[in-house]
């Protein structure tokens, strides 16, 4: 073999081995641009969680106001202060009160004189009437005197007793033992009758008053469990339970929702803000993690992954997002598997090496 032919010989090996080389690279560059894509299939049971916020009130709430209008001539106790059953609370100016009594107990004297004398009256002439000393027309009219000075005495009695009332009511006495929370009264203040006074919060259970939109009260229950933080506690939680249900919305259309606490009773205070979470079971319901849901255009999708390992984009209906997760309303079956993160970085069609989330390679089966 001549010089040149070996030189054509070498070149074509070297050719050979210089494409069979690129060849191999080409592959192994291939390989490696096929991303790593953590995957899972939809939780079939979803749980949602809501908060609203609110603020501790008692159970049992109370205005008092006197019965009876007058002049304020003292208080004896201001907000925060605790009260006690029988504690006089505030007093009204009792001059006025005081003449009414003694007129009324001076009509009611000179009622019971005169019928002192009606009765001595009846009993002469019931003496007289047998012996015909007097007619049976003069007796008669006698006798409806005596009666008429009975009905005025008890006429003159009932006024005495409402008067001696009167003076009784000019002091707002503590029906029950409470917290005052509310003062609206001042020393010299003409107050009319039944205008408040105190606001008193009474002596028992706490629980936490909260506003309810209306598109979410049909979601919340009499006796539905739920638990209570409080803002300057945190990290303790409390038991509690729906007691009542406002029926009318108010001028916000807000449903006020009263929330009885189990628990912690001591350690809450009136007035402290507090924020009470609602755990909703939807079972049968799809949902997957908030990172798998992406969307264009207003299409809310996710990244079904197929058995060939490729990707496809199919949009999905979604309901109110979680903190974790969110319901998915149709477009997705329980035994598809979904991209967790990186949606919005696939493209359609796209080759995945699909893992779970402890790094295992994930095999998807045809029809599941």
């Amino acid at each position: 073999m001549s010089t040149i032919q070996y030189l054509l010989a070498g070149m074509v090996i070297a050719c050979s081995l210089t494409l069979w080389g690129c060849s191999n690279n080409n592959a192994a560059n291939t390989e490696q641009d096929v991303p790593f894509v953590m995957v899972t299939q939809p939780a079939t049971a979803y749980s949602e969680q809501k908060s609203y916020a609110g603020d501790v009130q008692a159970r049992q709430q109370t205005s008092l106001a006197f019965r009876v209008a007058g002049q304020i001539t003292q208080r004896f106790v201001d907000v925060g202060d605790e009260v006690k059953v029988g504690q006089v609370l505030a007093t009204l100016d009792v001059k006025d009160a005081e003449l009414q009594l003694s007129a009324a107990r001076a009509q009611l004297e000179s009622a019971q004189s005169a019928a002192r004398i009606a009765e001595d009256e009846l009993k002469r002439f019931k003496q007289l009437l047998p012996s015909n000393a007097v007619s049976r027309s003069q007796y008669d009219a006698v006798d409806n005197q005596y009666k008429a000075a009975l009905s005025n005495l008890k006429q003159a009695q009932s006024n005495y007793d409402v008067s001696r009332n009167q003076t009784g009511y000019n002091r707002l006495i503590a029906h029950k033992n409470g917290v005052v929370t509310a003062r609206h009264i001042e020393v010299g203040q003409v107050l009319a009758a039944g205008q408040v006074a105190y606001d008193i919060a009474l002596k028992g259970d706490r629980e936490v008053v909260i506003g309810v939109p209306e598109q979410a009260i049909t979601e919340i229950k009499v006796g539905q469990p739920a638990w209570v933080t409080l803002w300057s506690k945190k990290d303790e939680k409390f038991s509690a339970y729906v007691r009542e249900i406002s029926p009318a919305a108010d001028q916000s259309r807000t449903f006020s929702v009263r929330v009885a606490l189990r628990e912690g009773q001591q350690a809450i205070q009136l007035g402290q803000s507090a924020r009470v979470f609602f755990i909703q079971q939807q079972d049968n319901a799809l949902s997957v993690p908030l990172s798998s849901v992406s969307a264009t255009e207003g299409q809310a999708y996710v990244m079904v992954v197929k058995p060939d390992h490729t990707v496809a984009k199919v949009p999905v209906k979604i309901g109110a997002y979680g903190r974790d997760a969110v319901p998915v309303l149709s477009g997705l079956k329980a035994e598809d598997y979904v991209v967790i993160g990186g949606v919005h970085l696939l493209r359609d069609q796209q080759k995945i090496r699909p893992i779970d989330r402890q790094n295992r390679s994930v095999s998807i089966q045809a029809g599941g």
